[in-house]
């Protein structure tokens, strides 16, 4: 029997860190994405082994949440899976 998924949103650096690296995760960018003054571009959540290999550029926490901040974004994400398995979906949306 399957339970139905629900998403929560955060803007909680410490929230957000926890539920990535439980998951395995690493703060990232896409490639290609920042400019050359060194802005960092696009963010993503690099979960190693999956679609996001060669696509991604690992960046550190604090480059991270302060894009996040600069564009005033928030983090939505899933805990588990409607069929209760822990859940790795997460997007950023605008506040």
């Amino acid at each position: 029997m399957s339970t139905k998924s629900t998403s929560s949103s955060t803007t909680d650096h410490k929230e957000i860190k926890a539920w990535v690296e439980k998951r395995g995760g690493k703060p990232a960018t896409v490639k290609g994405t920042g400019d050359k003054d060194e802005h960092t571009g696009i963010l993503r959540i690099d979960f190693p082994g999956y679609s996001g290999e060669g696509k991604l550029e690992e960046i550190t926490w604090e480059e991270f949440f302060e894009k996040f901040d600069e564009s005033n974004l928030q983090f939505l994400y899933q805990d588990k899976t409607a069929d209760g398995k822990e859940s790795r979906f997460n997007k950023f949306v605008s506040r």
